[in-house]
């Protein structure tokens, strides 16, 4: 993959986030870290899990060993990777069993994101998958103490997500989708 796609990539994630996590509110503390120098994504081109793993591996040491003035939060964004759901789910679970092993818990915290994010129990077709829905797999890495301290002031944190879900609802699917299709 030449920088001109990694980079084509990065400016794809950046627009999902300007256009749905930041400009539908879907999270409420996402507009100064995307707009700061302290969001991290990095682009894994590997399409094989080896090297996806030894990605993860080197982000989660990177986000570590950062102070959060550098490295707020960072996405590893793999277009070329984990691009059947299940597979990618499986790949998340072994990354949350390694951050129990490794001590990590309650200090890195994974938020999941794919293209055909889909939950449980859920019609296909409802607008909540859109929640965790993104151009290509991205694994989030959230500092646990960063997210501390903005939901300590923030009303009913536990809300958000049932929020979300009717925001999605109330802009219905059909916009939901043009906006998801004016991304590519």
């Amino acid at each position: 993959m030449s920088g001109t796609v990694i980079s084509l990539v990065d400016q794809h994630v950046r627009a999902w986030l300007e256009s749905f996590v930041v400009g539908l509110n879907l999270c409420p503390f996402a507009r100064p870290v995307v707009a700061s120098d302290a969001l991290r994504i990095t682009v894994c081109e590997s399409d094989e899990l080896q090297q996806v793993a030894e990605t993860f591996m080197a982000e989660l040491e990177l986000i570590q060993q950062s102070p959060e003035s550098d490295i707020a939060t960072s996405l590893l964004v793999l277009p070329n990777a984990l691009n059947d759901f299940e597979e990618y789910l499986s790949f998340i679970e072994n990354a949350e069993a390694l951050i129990e092993e490794m001590d990590l818990v309650g200090i890195i915290q994974l938020a999941s994101f794919h293209p055909d994010y889909q939950f449980a129990g859920e019609p296909a077709e409802s607008a909540s998958h859109f929640t965790n829905r993104s151009p290509y797999p991205v694994i989030h890495f959230l500092r646990e103490e960063m997210m501390e301290r903005v939901l300590e002031d923030f009303p009913k944190p536990e809300a958000i997500p049932q929020r979300n879900i009717q925001t999605l609802e109330e802009i219905g699917r059909a916009e939901i989708e043009k906006r998801w299709n004016s991304l590519k």
